[in-house]
């Protein structure tokens, strides 16, 4: 019987025969030894191709990364960046401590003092206060004297100019900011998370952001950051196919994840990492070439983009229905209130429940138009319900309408919290 061989594409563990197959063969769906043909690609099943093709560009996606050393600071800038200056100010605070015994073992050696006056010594000497000797020194405590001056101020002079510079660049105050945005982070819970901060993603945040909901973006480029940074905006550095990173981002308490990432095959590892870690999350993510949307469903994708083929449909609407585009761009693009067309769920519990909408009061509230409402096991929508329409568990209701008013409704269709 043939033995059959094991797998070794896990992720997290990169042998040297890995590294090397990697680099010969960047585009085997697999890089170990078991499944590195294209005979055996072709006979494995395609959840099974799937999960080592995104297991394989992690691998490569690490290769870099575990050469040159960077694995940790790649995967946890921020507390990259607190221990480098925690190491830092521990190097100084080592340093004083070893010139200060140093001084007070010299003084016992060489002059044969009593402790409390070697220790006395070493602290007037290196405080350079300027007080009289403890007792009159020898020609050989002067010179080491003077060694344990010069030591002792270089040390000094040292952690004054670090701290200085960690003050003046930045990198303390840096690392405070990220410290208490990662508190804020950890703080949120049914919150989205936003991959990528291009083109794409900067619609992505400026809609979350306009619409009022609590979001983290996921980049890397620090001039993305940048921007991110200057409209005071909540993100993760690092790469979002990392573990680490998006649990950085709370994706296990995320409400739902939009990836926007340059290429399909970092699209389609996020959207399989995050189903990893959180399956109950609604990802939405954007994909470049036709062919690769059954396979970002396949990897767990509730909903996929082609910004090709939106943006194609965007230009025929501005042929033919003008009117419709104009306005719909006036709705999206106001300045003054923020229109939007939104859902609001009825919950289990909900007030609205097994009411009729009339009564709910929506139909009449000023800024909103209720659109359409859709039960909760239909998958057709009925437009312009009449008042007398009887509201149940699981039915959304499609309103259109001022962000705020919507928000207000939202609220209360809320089941009542439970002292």
């Amino acid at each position: 019987m043939t033995k059959k061989k094991r797998c070794h594409c896990e992720p997290g563990i990169i042998g040297r025969g890995n590294l090397r197959r990697a680099f010969i063969h960047p585009a085997s769906s697999c890089v170990c030894s078991g499944y590195g043909s294209r005979r055996q690609r072709r006979s494995l099943p395609e959840a099974g191709y799937l999960r080592h093709y995104t297991t394989s560009l992690l691998l490569r996606q690490r290769i870099t990364a575990f050469i040159t050393n960077r694995d940790f600071c790649y995967d946890y800038p921020d507390r990259y960046l607190s221990i480098m200056i925690y190491e830092r100010l521990k190097a100084i605070v080592i340093a004083l401590v070893v010139v200060f015994f140093a001084g007070v073992i010299g003084y016992e050696s060489i002059e044969g003092w009593p402790l409390l006056d070697a220790l006395y010594m070493t602290v007037i000497t290196l405080a350079s206060v300027g007080y009289m000797e403890v007792h009159p020194l020898s020609n050989t405590g002067r010179i080491f004297t003077m060694f344990l001056i010069l030591g002792g101020t270089g040390v000094l002079v040292y952690g004054v100019s670090t701290v200085t510079a960690f003050i003046v660049e930045g990198e303390l105050t840096d690392a405070l900011r990220r410290k208490k945005m990662q508190k804020t982070i950890d703080r949120l819970k049914g919150h989205y998370i936003v991959c990528g901060a291009d083109q794409t993603g900067r619609y992505v945040v400026e809609e979350f952001a306009r619409t009022k909901r609590d979001f983290v973006v996921i980049e890397k480029d620090m001039e993305k950051i940048k921007y991110l940074k200057e409209r005071g905006l909540l993100y993760a550095e690092g790469d979002a196919t990392h573990n680490a990173i998006l649990q950085s981002a709370g994706i296990e308490r995320a409400k739902g994840l939009v990836t926007t990432l340059h290429s399909d095959a970092e699209n389609l590892f996020v959207v399989f990492t995050a189903k990893k870690l959180n399956p109950a999350i609604r990802v939405i993510s954007k994909a470049i070439e036709e062919e690769s949307e059954q396979k970002l469903r396949m990897a767990g994708a509730d909903g996929v983009v082609m910004p090709n083929s939106i943006g194609g449909l965007r230009m025929v609407s501005e042929m033919i229905r003008p009117s419709v585009v104009t306005f719909l761009d006036v709705m999206l693009r106001s300045k003054d209130r923020t229109i939007r067309v939104e859902e609001v769920g009825i919950a289990a519990g909900s007030p609205f429940a097994k009411k009729a909408l009339e009564a709910t009061g929506i139909l009449s509230m000023e800024g909103v138009t209720v659109v359409a409402l859709r039960g909760k096991e239909q998958d057709t929508y009925r437009f312009n319900p009449p008042p007398e329409t009887i509201l149940y568990e699981g039915d959304i209701i499609i309103a259109m309408g001022n962000v705020e008013v919507i928000s207000g409704i939202m609220e209360r269709a809320k089941p009542p919290v439970s002292p």
